[in-house]
C-alpha cells in the first residue's frame, strides 16, 4: 500500500506534471493529452433532472442512505433499459449499485478469485487492472494482440488458459486504443473459454468492462453485447464517460441470468462489497439515473477530435490504428521508445502517455477527450514532434 501511495500511475504523473506547467508558462501553452477527462459537457438533461430532484425530493430522502445495493426502483430502471437495449430478459435484483468502474471491477474480482488465481488482460490494457488483480490475491496474465488491429492474438489466448484462469477482462471500446472488438472476436474468445471451463470443470469468467460502450463514432462500430455471446460475463458499467460524470463515481454490477450459480456470484459480489466497504452508492446519483439512462454527451465533438488530430498525424507520418471508439488515439513511436516521444514532447508543451504500463512501450497514448481549439492548436507541436526524428 506505501508503495502504491507514493508512487502514482503514469497517467497522473503526467496530469500532475501538466497542472504544474501551466501554472508556470499558462494553460493555452500546454497540450495537455494525459487523463481520460471528459470535455465534452453532460447533457442538458443531467443538470435539470438534479435540480428537479433537490427541489422535489425530501432532504433525508435524497441524501439518506438506500439498500446496500442500491435503490430498487433504480436498479430496476438499469434492467429496463439493457433489456429493452439488447433484447435480453436480466433481473433487477442481480444488480448492484457501484461508486464507479474501478469499484464495479474491484468488487467483481474480490468475489470471483481465490489466492493465486490467474485473470486475463489483453494487451494494451488499463494499468490499474493489475493493481486491482494483485490486491484481490490473483496474478495477471496478459495476451498478445494484433498490431493491425489491436485484436487479441487468439493462439495467443487459448495458450495461455490454464487450470488457475478464473477470469478474462475484456475493455471494448478499449483504453488506450479506441478499438471494438468484433463479434467474430468475441464468439471466439466464447468458444475457447467454453472449451477451457469444461476441460478444466472449473467456470472461467469475462468480466466486461463497460465505461465507452457509448462512445462509438461510425455506422460500422458495433459493440456486442457480450452475455449474449458468453453467459459467464460479469458486466462492469459506468456513467463517468457516457454522460460526461467521472467525478460523481457512480456505475453497477449485472450478473446476467445466463451467468452458472448466478445467484452465488451476486451473493459474492454483496459480500465482496461489503467488505470492501462498498455498499450504497451516492444516492443522489442514483436516483439521477432513471430520468438519464440512455442519454449521452455530445459525442459528435469526440469524432472531430478523432478525425482532424489521426488525420493530422497519419500526414506527417506518425502511425496509428484509427479508433473506433472511445477517446484516444494509440500512436507507435518512432523507433519504438515511447518513454523518449513523451520526454522529446514536453520540449513541445505536448504531454502525451508512454504505453509502457498498458503492455505496449513502443506505444504512446494521446486522449483527445480536449477542446477541438487545443488539438488544432497543437498541430504544429506534432509536426514539429516528428520532424526531429527525421532530421
Amino acid at each position: 500500500m506505501l508503495a502504491l501511495g507514493t508512487k502514482r500511475s503514469v497517467i497522473r504523473e503526467i496530469f500532475e506534471y501538466g497542472k504544474k506547467r501551466k501554472s508556470e508558462i499558462g494553460a493555452d501553452n500546454v497540450f495537455d493529452f494525459s487523463l481520460g477527462n471528459p470535455s465534452v459537457p453532460a447533457p442538458a438533461e443531467v443538470n435539470e433532472a438534479l435540480c428537479r430532484l433537490i427541489s422535489s425530493t425530501p432532504a433525508e430522502v435524497l441524501h439518506g442512505y438506500t439498500s446496500a445495493q442500491g435503490d430498487a426502483r433504480v436498479r430496476g430502471a438499469i434492467a429496463e433499459y439493457i433489456n429493452n437495449t439488447h433484447g435480453v430478459c436480466e433481473s433487477a435484483d442481480k444488480i448492484f449499485l457501484t461508486v464507479g468502474a474501478a469499484a464495479s471491477l474491484t468488487v467483481s474480482l474480490n468475489a470471483l478469485l481465490n489466492q493465486g488465481e490467474e485473470v486475463m488482460a489483453l494487451v494494451p490494457f488499463f494499468p490499474e487492472y493489475r493493481v486491482f488483480v494483485e490486491k484481490a490475491g490473483g496474478r495477471l496474465v496478459t495476451v498478445n494482440y494484433r498490431e493491425e488491429d489491436f485484436q487479441p492474438d487468439i493462439a495467443h489466448f487459448e495458450a495461455s488458459i490454464t487450470p488457475r484462469t478464473r477470469a478474462v477482462i475484456v475493455n471494448s471500446p478499449n483504453n488506450p486504443t479506441g478499438a471494438v472488438l468484433t463479434e467474430e472476436t468475441i464468439k471466439e474468445i466464447a468458444r475457447i473459454l467454453t472449451e477451457k471451463s469444461r476441460e478444466y470443470g472449473e467456470d472461467i469468467y469475462i468480466i466486461s468492462d463497460e465505461p465507452y460502450r457509448e462512445l462509438v463514432y461510425d455506422k460500422e462500430s458495433y459493440v456486442p453485447y457480450i452475455p449474449k455471446c458468453y453467459g459467464n460475463t460479469i458486466v462492469s458499467y459506468s456513467f463517468s464517460k457516457s454522460l460526461s460524470l467521472p467525478g460523481e463515481r457512480i456505475g453497477y454490477i449485472l450478473v446476467p441470468a445466463a451467468c452458472n450459480n448466478a445467484d452465488k456470484i451476486y451473493g459474492a459480489v454483496c459480500g465482496s462489497a461489503r467488505a470492501l466497504g462498498f455498499v450504497c452508492a451516492p444516492s443522489l446519483f442514483q436516483y439521477l439515473i432513471p430520468e438519464v439512462i440512455g442519454k449521452t454527451s455530445d459525442i459528435s465533438i469526440y469524432k472531430k477530435n478523432r478525425d482532424i488530430l489521426y488525420g493530422a498525424l497519419t500526414s506527417y507520418g506518425y502511425k496509428a490504428v484509427k479508433p473506433d471508439g472511445a477517446f484516444y488515439l494509440f500512436v507507435k513511436a518512432p523507433f519504438g521508445n515511447a518513454k523518449e516521444l513523451c520526454e522529446r514532447a514536453k520540449k513541445h508543451e505536448l504531454l502525451l502517455v508512454p504505453g509502457d504500463d498498458f503492455g505496449c512501450p513502443e506505444y504512446v497514448r494521446i486522449s483527445y477527450c480536449v477542446s477541438t481549439d487545443q488539438i488544432e492548436r497543437s498541430l504544429g507541436a506534432f509536426k514539429n514532434l516528428i520532424d526531429e526524428y527525421e532530421a
